[in-house]
This record gives C-alpha cells, sequence and structure tokens, in this order.
C-alpha cells in the first residue's frame, strides 16, 4: 500500500488544509508515514507569508529534494507556491508538483497524474478557482491536536491591510456553509473534542460573501445549540471594527463560549494604522475593549503589534508603548516588519534600520512581560479548569490551559500530577511566571 508523509509549516489555518489534503489520499488508499524512506508521495505544504517563512519552507523543501529516493515524489504546495511557484521550482529541482493553497483538494489528481506520467517537471497545479472554500470533497475542515480542534469557518480574506500578502496568497473571503460548520462540530462532539477553536483569515467578517450581518454571532448561536457537549469554543481572529455588541452579547451569555478575545490591532496610531490601511478609530477600540471587559470581566484579551513599519517614528512607538501600558492586555504578539514585494506597503520600503526595529521590539516586549506577570499573579489561589495537553516525561508534570490561553501562542500551566490527557480537570493555580502558571489539582 502506498504511503504518503505530509510536512505542514506556518499556521493553523495551513494545518487544516494539511489534514484535508490527508484525508483525501486516505481515501484514495494511501497510508500515513512519518518517515520519509517510506513515503511514496512527499508533501511539504509551505508557508509563505513573511521572508523567514519563505526561506524555512525552501530549506524544508531542499532536505526533502536531498534525500529523496527513485520513484518517490516531491510536492510542494501551500502559500509558498502560491504566490512564488516559479521561484521554487528553480530553487528547487527535485521538486514534482506544484500546488497551491487554492486547490488543495485536488491532491489526489496531482498524485494520479505524477504517477501516470510522463509529465512536465514540474507539475503546476495553480487554476484560479472562485469555488475555494466550497468545493471541498466531503473532507471535515479540521485538525484535532489532543482534546482541542481548529474549524476552519472561512478561506481568504478581503481586506486590504497595506503590509499583508495574504489576499495575494489565498484569495477574497469565501465563507463556509453553516451548515457544514455545524455538521463537523457534531462529529468533533461525537469525537469527545473538549475545545473547538474557531479560525479564519478574519473570523468576524464570516457571512458576509453570502449576505449575512453579523455573521460569526450568528454562527456562534447555532454552534452552541448544535453541540452542547463540547465545554470549550473560542473564536480567534477579530478584526477591529467588527467586534459588535451583539457578538459580545453572544460571547457574554452563551458559557461555553470562553471569555477570550483575539484582536489583532497592529498599532495604536492613527498615522501609522492609516499608513498600514488599517482601521484607524481608535475611541473605538476604547470603547469596545470596555464594553468587553464590562460584558466580561474575566475575559482575556489578545493582540498583536508590528514594530519599524515604514514612517514609524519615536513618538508613533511610544504611543503603542503607553497604550499597551493603558490597557494591560493579557497577551500580546509583537513583529519586526517585513517587507512584502507586491502588498500595498511596498512604495513605502523598509526605511527604518533593523536594529531600531530590534531595540523597539524589545522595549514592547519587556513592557508587556511585566503586564502579563501581573496579570498571571493575579490568578494564584484561583481554581481554573485545565484542558490537560500531554506530560514531562522527565518532571512528570502535566501541561495543561486554562480558557485565558490559546493553544501554540500564549501561555501553559504545569500541575503536579498525573492527569489524564485531553481531559479538562480543577486546577488550583499556585504559582504565576510571565507567562506560564503552576498549579495542583483542587
Amino acid at each position: 500500500m502506498p504511503a504518503f508523509l505530509i510536512a505542514s509549516l506556518g499556521c493553523s489555518k495551513n494545518t487544516v488544509d494539511s489534514d484535508s489534503m490527508a484525508q483525501l489520499l486516505r481515501r484514495d488508499g494511501y497510508t500515513p508515514t512519518d518517515d520519509p524512506a517510506e513515503a511514496d508521495v512527499v508533501i511539504v505544504n509551505t508557508c509563505g507569508f513573511i521572508a523567514a517563512s519563505r526561506a524555512e519552507s525552501l530549506e524544508v523543501l531542499r532536505d526533502f529534494a536531498a534525500q529523496k529516493r527513485p520513484g518517490q515524489f516531491l510536492i510542494a504546495a501551500g502559500c509558498l507556491t502560491q504566490r512564488y511557484g516559479e521561484e521554487v521550482a528553480r530553487e528547487v529541482p527535485g521538486v514534482d508538483a506544484i500546488l497551491g493553497t487554492r486547490r488543495w483538494m485536488d491532491i489526489v489528481d496531482v498524485v494520479r497524474r505524477l504517477r501516470e506520467g510522463p509529465h512536465p517537471t514540474p507539475l503546476y497545479h495553480l487554476p484560479e478557482a472562485p469555488t475555494v472554500g466550497r468545493d471541498e470533497r466531503a473532507v471535515l475542515r479540521v485538525t484535532r491536536q489532543g482534546g482541542s480542534a481548529y474549524l476552519k469557518i472561512a478561506d481568504g480574506c478581503r481586506r486590504k491591510c497595506a503590509f499583508c500578502a495574504i489576499p495575494l496568497i489565498k484569495g477574497t473571503l469565501v465563507s463556509r456553509p453553516q451548515e457544514a460548520i455545524l455538521a463537523e462540530a457534531r462529529a468533533l462532539q461525537q469525537a469527545g473534542v473538549q475545545e473547538i477553536i474557531l479560525i479564519a483569515q478574519d473570523t468576524t467578517d464570516y457571512g458576509h460573501d453570502r449576505g449575512a450581518r453579523d455573521g460569526l454571532a450568528s454562527l456562534l448561536e447555532a454552534l452552541t445549540a448544535a453541540v452542547p457537549d463540547v465545554p470549550w469554543i473560542r473564536v480567534m481572529y477579530a478584526f477591529p471594527g467588527y467586534v459588535t455588541d451583539h457578538l459580545i452579547e453572544v460571547m457574554a451569555t452563551r458559557p461555553q463560549i470562553v471569555p477570550y478575545l483575539d484582536m489583532p490591532l497592529q498599532h495604536a496610531h492613527p498615522a501609522t494604522l492609516r499608513r498600514m490601511q488599517r482601521p484607524a478609530n481608535m475611541d473605538w477600540v476604547h470603547r469596545t475593549l470596555e464594553k468587553v471587559r464590562r460584558a466580561m470581566p474575566e475575559v482575556a484579551l489578545r493582540t498583536t503589534f508590528i514594530v519599524g513599519y515604514p514612517g514609524e517614528t519615536e513618538a508613533e512607538f511610544q504611543t503603542l508603548l503607553d497604550f499597551v501600558e493603558e490597557i494591560r492586555f493579557d497577551h500580546v504578539g509583537a513583529f519586526q516588519f517585513s517587507f512584502e514585494p507586491g502588498t500595498p506597503s511596498e512604495p513605502l520600503g523598509d526605511p527604518i534600520p533593523p536594529e531600531v526595529k530590534q531595540e523597539r521590539w524589545e522595549r514592547l516586549m519587556a513592557a508587556q512581560q511585566a503586564i502579563s506577570l501581573a496579570h498571571n499573579q493575579a490568578q494564584v489561589g484561583k481554581v481554573l479548569d485545565v484542558l490537560v495537553e500531554g506530560r514531562d516525561a522527565e518532571t512528570g508534570l502535566a501541561i495543561g490551559r486554562t480558557y485565558r490561553d490559546a493553544p501554540e501562542i500564549d501561555g501553559l500551566v504545569l500541575v503536579e500530577s498525573d492527569l489524564p490527557v485531553g481531559q479538562l480537570t480543577p486546577v488550583r493555580i499556585t504559582g504565576a511566571m510571565a507567562y506560564d502558571l503552576v498549579g495542583v489539582p483542587a
């Protein structure tokens, strides 16, 4: 029986696409393997969001090409190949096929064409596909990680953020049918999943292309009714300006929806935000965060910022620092501006020196570290449900997360006990670090 290996790079949205391709290959008679020497087909689902991720993707492809055996096929898929397919073929001569983000569902067709031969090398499969997000070959658009599962509710993005290449890679917004999302959520509930994490490039834009207003709030109302036995439902990637009063009300009144809001703001100075082509009404941000905290007093707030964006002055950066100190987010992700050719910000260039970007990044993270520590110290003595994700073999500590932490990007809880993996367990918090907590079973 032929075998396949998929190396998935980048974000959780990419991982969902990788798992969807795996489902299709299994359906066609392939078995998964983690050993490249055993694989008849090796697929690298690349990331191409910024320069560093492009470099990593090319490095992984070169590694697989170097150890490629006769009769084995190497397929480059995903974000990097969607934008830079010809560059990938030039940089990695061993690649047999190029598959982009918009036709991942054609993976079996591509493999069959390779096996049938002869074919051009590499075989390009990059058609424009207005059906992306709908023509899904009856696979589950989910990926499971222990007791959690990511569920993709939309693909693409219609926003025009100046620094972002996602619309060039993924195309415009395509929302998935609500019925399909609910059916997948029911399947996850049946499988015993404890946390469903809704993901898209912009979850708050869900349903816009289908004529829906406030589509995410309506979806959450339907979802909580459809899967009453899933204790945690988490929303990621909310867009500023689209966290509506209705959405806040739904989140606050449905106990399954964890009080956690991830709203990437990118900056706090209106002039910087206008250059980014992002929402620049900071009064709205202040009012909305006040509403969120009033409706959900225990809410955990997460955001991301970019430092060193073209034209960012020291005064503009200081405004960002002051904003972080004022709002006191629970979690902050910070990134140094990465110049992306082809994006609307290209004419601005990349004028801020790397050492200035680095210095500003360090100052921002130092300020946030103190804030995160204070938030964590406020949890000491509380009893919080922890979703156990694993165990440290050396220390014997159980490792998990509270509702305050999304997987992979936020903190952990280290529990002095051997707890069942994949289950929610009450834990008394006994200690706090800048990003992680320590506890014992309650």
